[in-house]
């Protein structure tokens, strides 16, 4: 059974254009895959683990090859359970809003809590770093108040879509691709326009990837 992971995060649930987007996304993928399995992760009702005593020591401990005391492994099997979680996805689904030109903290924090070194990536002196995570399709729903289809809004630059492409392929998911939606203010035709541009391209999209999960015989490669 193909399993999605549906990382939620805005703090909006009723009103939220990016997750509104995503439901339609996955209403299409549906249609195609019926045994698709989703795992919904809402950020913002989700208690994640702050990054710090045990658990910062714990990730120093692995990258200077020293064993971890009793209170740090503790602290390291829930960072363990994150990452595992992700990895078991086949498809992933990130749905946000824009915030100052970048991600929300709440979407930052997980990046950073499953961004850990011999669980997403390791590093050689030798050949530098390199990604611990299978690659599969990921798709980020990007809604802004601005219109960034064709560069920065009013000089405002988009930070949010160069920062989770890098840091989505430093762990391997690889095949990243991130879907904007804005404006998402200002005149109403503006907005109905870009609505439907996203929705458009959100179906194709929800088309390929079902296309690329059914000729995989349930499921992508898993790095051995």
């Amino acid at each position: 059974m193909p399993k999605l992971l549906f990382i939620q995060a805005s703090p909006r649930p009723n009103d939220s254009v990016s997750l509104a987007a995503a439901s339609g996304f996955l209403s299409r993928l549906r249609d195609k895959l019926p045994a698709l399995a989703v795992d919904s992760l809402d950020l913002w009702r989700t208690e994640l683990p702050e990054f710090d005593g045990a658990a910062l020591a714990a990730k120093y401990a692995r990258l200077a090859g020293r064993d971890l005391e009793p209170h740090e492994a503790a602290a390291w099997r829930t960072i363990e359970a994150m990452v595992a979680r992700l990895d078991a996805a086949d498809l992933v689904l990130i749905a946000t809003p824009m915030w100052n030109f970048g991600i929300p903290y709440k979407l930052k924090h997980w990046i950073d809590l499953v961004t850990q070194p011999g669980l997403a990536f390791s590093f050689d002196p030798m050949r530098g770093y390199s990604p611990l995570l299978r690659a599969r399709p990921t798709l980020a729903i990007v809604a802004s108040a601005g219109d960034y289809s064709e560069g920065p809004s009013w000089g405002r630059p988009d930070l949010a879509t160069p920062y989770l492409e890098a840091a989505l392929r430093f762990i391997g998911l690889g095949e990243i691709t991130v879907v904007g939606q804005g404006p998402t203010m200002g005149p109403q035709n503006a907005i109905a326009t870009a609505r439907e541009r996203t929705q458009e391209r959100l179906a194709a999209l929800a088309d390929t990837f079902a296309a690329r999960l059914a000729g995989s015989a349930g499921g992508f490669a898993r790095a051995s």
